[in-house]
């Protein structure tokens, strides 16, 4: 038997192992078919895995005496029905990410880095832990704290509630009790509708990645701010929230939980954190506004801006924009857009779970 450390201690009852960490980037598809997850660790990680999470070999399932542990492909699944807690896979895990919790744990973390670097968790694992520490301040029980950069959680203090859940920034807290997928304050939103052929003029140029078409491509006869649409967005997003679609990236808004992967993912800075509902949305970010350029975008003839009642639409920098907070979602802008190219999300008009979940967090 060991401890949540690892060390000895005696059974535990009432408890379950747990492997902290959620995601692949630890080697699991390079090291799938190793002898040992010891001897992948050993080995050492590449440039852009983490080296704090599982390597998925299956030490800890051999380990495992009661059958409680499976090997599913590269990832390891706990039978909670079968474990007892008697912690024999602790020892076994080289990357001691494994943990016995409380059976009727509801709440989970599954990140054990340790990195500080922001923006390279973000790079490497859409579960990473960016230690914000938004959970340890919601938490009304004191039962989360950044620890060694990733938050983890007491669980002789938490309560169950959904404190931690709601203010994750990165939306990686597991809540098996309280659906919070659905309501929320923002989602993303592209700020390009597309026609394909920015897309196809960058794979013209030998491009495969929108990072490498933003450094071979600039200009000429397409949009100089449009998407690429080669997906590295939906590649960093867990949700399966925006999707390529003629040549660019769409958001399904209902799925897109807000933790902004995509948004430092795109190399044009084109998602952005709009509101989920109640105001509308413009998708084109050109600064030169020309149907000769793009089929779909804005033709920057102003007719939106001018008859907007609430002065909410205007021409910046980044091209026209909305404000939602001056934006009352009256639809003169949709009513009055010759080309149809203001858009409003589609909410469905059922009562969202997580407006419960928030009621029982304390004040």
């Amino acid at each position: 038997m060991a401890n949540n450390n690892g060390s000895a201690a005696s059974p535990a009852q009432g408890q379950v192992a747990y492997i902290a960490c959620g995601g692949f980037a630890a080697g699991k598809a390079r090291f799938f078919g190793w002898e040992s997850c010891a001897a992948a660790a050993e080995s050492g990680f590449e440039r852009g895995e983490c080296r704090y999470g599982c390597v998925g070999v299956g030490d800890c399932v051999k380990a495992c005496t009661k059958g409680a542990m499976v090997l599913e492909g590269a990832s390891v699944k706990i039978l909670a029905d079968k474990c007892d807690g008697c912690g024999d896979c602790l020892p076994a895990c080289p990357q001691s990410i494994i943990r016995l919790i409380p059976q009727n744990a509801t709440n989970f973390i599954p990140c054990s880095s340790r990195d500080g670097d922001e923006d390279r968790v973000r790079a490497v694992c859409g579960y990473g832990c960016i230690a914000c520490g938004e959970c340890e301040r919601a938490c009304p029980e004191g039962a989360v704290k950044v620890v060694e950069n990733r938050a983890v959680i007491d669980y002789d203090k938490c309560v169950g509630c959904a404190a931690c859940t709601v203010s994750c920034r990165k939306k990686i807290i597991i809540d098996t009790y309280h659906d919070l997928r659905e309501l929320k304050p923002e989602a993303a939103f592209v700020r390009c509708s597309g026609d394909g052929r920015i897309n196809a003029a960058a794979a013209a140029a030998g491009a495969s990645t929108c990072a490498e078409a933003a450094r071979l491509t600039q200009g000429g006869d397409t949009c100089s701010w449009g998407c690429f649409g080669f997906g590295d967005c939906t590649a960093v997003c867990r949700f399966d929230a925006i999707k390529v679609e003629n040549g660019a990236a769409k958001v399904d808004a209902d799925k897109c939980v807000g933790c902004r992967d995509c948004m430092r993912a795109c190399p044009r800075s084109l998602i952005v954190a709009a509101p989920y509902q109640g105001t509308k949305l413009i998708p084109c970010a050109s600064r030169t506004p020309s149907r000769e350029l793009c089929s779909t975008g804005c033709t920057g003839c102003g007719d939106c801006a001018s008859n907007c009642p609430n002065g909410a639409i205007y021409f910046g920098e980044a091209g026209i924009a909305i404000d939602p907070e001056k934006c009352d979602d009256c639809g003169i802008c949709q009513y009055v857009c010759q080309y149809d190219v203001v858009r409003r999300r589609e909410v469905p008009e059922y009562i969202y779970l997580q407006r419960a979940a928030l009621s029982l967090v304390k004040s």
